[in-house]
């Protein structure tokens, strides 16, 4: 037998206690509860907590959905009832609901990684993770956690529904792991540490090649080896800039300077 409560018990104790205490607050109010050994109880928590989720009760679906999984092991249920506990988290959109969020949809693969719902649930705990990502100039773990988990899902489940938003969903945490790196390359920058600084934008240019400020790095790539009198070298990032980036607000900088040099 799955033994979630098992799992639980080892990931996450203080989230996990918080949440207890929760659905003890939500199991005190007058919920409506199968009598024991009614025939299709199961059922009926699973209709209950459904109706609740979607009616956005997020302590009173999570109380329905846990009965569930817990006092119905046999279920055909069980499955969906241990992904709408999760939901019921990912809904509420807390630093602690998203991390609880996670560990329930992470549980879900694991015990039930063939199931039809197995993408969905790899979707939502990237998302979950991704909710978690911070302002570009501070840590960001989550964001690799975020990316990790979505490059996971683009490469398990290419036939999912769901594979345009986690192509974009990538897309933007790769964005978001561009502009830490140009954040501190910039810092270096105007700091005149050129090694630094050009070591960061390499950086970029080589993990992120699709990075959407990449007329910035192309600029200031150029900038530090006009400064350095490699004006030939520069000549060619000022030039990539304009080819590349019509669009950029620094395109008429680039010009100047293509001008300048070229005379």
């Amino acid at each position: 037998m799955t033994d979630f409560r098992t799992a639980r018990r080892r990931a996450l104790p203080a989230l996990a206690l918080a949440a207890s205490l929760a659905t003890a607050a939500a199991c005190g109010s007058r919920m409506p509860l199968p009598p024991p050994g009614a025939v299709d109880a199961d059922r009926f928590l699973f209709e209950r907590g459904t109706e609740a989720l979607a009616e956005e009760h997020w302590l009173e679906a999570r109380e329905y959905f846990r009965r569930l999984v817990d006092t119905y092991p046999q279920s055909r249920y069980r499955p969906e009832a241990k992904l709408g506990i999760g939901d019921a988290f990912f809904g509420e959109d807390r630093v602690d609901s998203n991390i609880l969020a996670a560990n329930e949809y992470r549980e879900f693969l694991t015990f039930f990684p063939l199931h039809a719902r197995a993408d969905y649930a790899q979707y939502r705990l990237a998302m979950a993770y991704a909710r978690q990502v911070l302002a570009p100039r501070r840590d960001q773990s989550s964001t690799r956690e975020a990316l990790t988990e979505i490059e996971r899902f683009i490469a398990s489940y290419p036939q999912s529904d769901l594979l345009p938003e986690a192509q974009q969903l990538a897309r933007d945490l790769r964005d978001r792991l561009g502009d830490y790196e140009y954040a501190i390359g910039l810092q270096y920058f105007r700091q005149k540490w050129y090694t630094g600084s050009m070591m960061r934008f390499q950086y970029i240019l080589e993990s992120y090649p699709e990075y959407s400020g990449r007329d910035q790095v192309y600029f200031h790539v150029g900038e530090m080896l006009y400064r350095a009198d490699q004006k030939t070298d520069a000549l060619v990032w000022y030039e990539r800039l304009v080819t590349e980036c019509p669009d950029s607000e620094r395109l008429e900088d680039a010009k100047r300077r293509i001008a300048e040099i070229k005379r």
